[in-house]
């Protein structure tokens, strides 16, 4: 009998999902907020380029305000939530659409609304990409144990250009060109790397 092979974390753009997590006004102040919206914002072009369908929220707007304008997200209706999850607000989108199998997951903050909805998508039954270099949170000891939590739970953690690379597969793809327009510039540094240098245990 053959080996059950373990799930490789493969994304195809016909069955796979971009969710925007609560880039609102009023998160301004976390820790590389800018970065995380100008990484987002990347991988919602390059979504709209291969058809990937994406959703956006907003937590508690009356509050916190709307999605900032850098985002880009004109054009998407964001869904309004109090939970610290997406799913949710958004199950009936997502269950419109029976071929998901991967959501790719960016926003804030990476052990709330980004962890939660990460455990329900899971639970689901969906295979879940964590954009690092998309989800921040205001304490980055809160960030990098999340992202562990994620990893631990069978997430997947990935980098955006990572991830577009697998969506657009080829160079040979007739939107190449423009997504390598997208990724000319390297993503901005969101201060990871010191989560992954040298005997970091909660990557191990």
């Amino acid at each position: 009998m053959a080996a059950v092979k373990p799930s490789l974390g493969r994304v195809l753009p016909r069955s796979s999902m971009l969710f925007l997590c609560d880039m609102q006004e009023k998160f301004r102040h976390i820790a590389y907020f800018p970065q995380i919206v100008s990484v987002a914002a990347r991988m919602l072009k390059v979504a709209r380029l291969l058809e990937v369908p994406a959703v956006l929220t907003e937590q508690y707007p009356q509050g916190l305000g709307p999605t900032v304008p850098e985002l880009g997200a004109e054009g998407l209706r964001p869904v309004t939530k109090t939970c610290f999850s997406m799913v949710p607000v958004v199950r009936q989108e997502l269950d419109s659409r029976p071929q998901v199998r991967s959501v790719l997951l960016c926003g804030i903050e990476t052990q709330a609304c980004i962890m939660n909805t990460a455990l329900d998508l899971l639970d689901l039954g969906l295979q879940v990409h964590v954009v690092v270099d998309a989800c921040s949170s205001r304490s980055q000891v809160d960030r990098l144990v999340a992202l562990a939590r994620m990893r631990q739970s069978g997430a997947f953690l990935s980098t955006s250009e990572g991830l577009i690379l697998q969506l657009v597969g080829d160079a040979a793809h007739p939107q190449f060109k423009e997504i390598q327009k997208i990724i000319k510039e390297p993503a901005p540094d969101s201060g990871l790397l010191g989560f992954f240098q040298g005997q970091n245990p909660l990557f191990r």
